[in-house]
């Protein structure tokens, strides 16, 4: 079958490993975007294979789902940490959105380019003073280019870094700003060295773009005192930790009583 503009894809030469949805075709060039992995790629039309409705619904059960428990609400109140997401890419934003609403967190989202994200987040933080900023959207490590250490081997880490520094320019301490940054294959130790609390990605793999909201979900309905467990939280996330690390860090949301 032809494959068209909208279609949801796989590649043959991975092994069917990843949905896309065809953004654009030039000639015999499919330019790519991956469904649920922050991912941008292009194949030959040749190599691509449409997408069985079962095959999206099998692929989507890989999906991770967090095992929170309930929160008591007979007698105490509960304020999650608060949440600005800035993403580079508005339909990873959108999905990220639904998820913390899903889980009754209160987030903003905001949809900016990686490029302006260093020079316009001190004034969304200083607008919005939340407990959690995420920096995402899209990155890539061109191999090609040369060695992993070098940033500039990097399509956005970069860019990502800037942005990190600056959160710690507005606010030096890890534990009144937690910083969430990076994307597909960003330069993690980078990254970590900036001042992030976690990054992507340890092994340069892939990311899902939920990833960064789940870390962020989980230290926002985790109570203040209590440390949260870092390997269980990261095995919450698609990869684990080759996609996603960082640092012990305690949970953000306050409980009161009574209700």
């Amino acid at each position: 079958m032809p494959v068209k503009k909208g279609d949801i894809v796989t590649r043959k030469s991975y092994e069917h490993d990843t949905l896309f949805k065809v953004m654009n075709i030039k000639g015999n060039i499919c330019y790519l975007k991956g469904l649920d992995v922050r991912l941008y790629a292009d194949s030959e039309v040749s190599d691509l294979s449409l997408a069985t409705e079962e095959e999206i619904e099998e692929l989507k059960k890989e999906e991770k789902e967090e095992n929170d428990e309930p929160l008591d609400r007979s007698a105490f109140f509960y304020l999650p940490g608060k949440v600005l997401h800035l993403d580079g890419d508005n339909e990873y934003l959108g999905r990220c959105l639904a998820y913390y609403k899903k889980h009754n967190i209160f987030a903003v989202g905001k949809r900016v380019s990686e490029s302006e994200v260093a020079s316009k987040i001190r004034s969304m933080l200083q607008e919005y003073n939340p407990d959690i900023v995420i920096i995402t959207g899209h990155d890539a490590y061109f191999r090609k280019k040369g060695k992993m250490e070098d940033i500039h081997n990097y399509k956005n880490t970069e860019n990502f870094v800037k942005a990190v520094k600056e959160c710690r320019r507005y606010e030096k301490s890890h534990e009144k700003l937690v910083v969430i940054a990076g994307a597909c294959q960003s330069n993690y130790e980078e990254l970590i060295k900036a001042g992030a609390n976690f990054a992507s990605s340890p092994k340069r793999v892939n990311i899902h773009c939920l990833d960064p909201a789940i870390i962020a979900t989980t230290l926002s309905l985790t109570e203040r005192n209590k440390e949260v467990d870092l390997i269980a939280m990261l095995e919450k996330t698609k990869y684990g930790s080759d996609g996603m690390g960082g640092i012990i860090s305690n949970g953000l949301m306050y409980v009161g009583y009574p209700r």
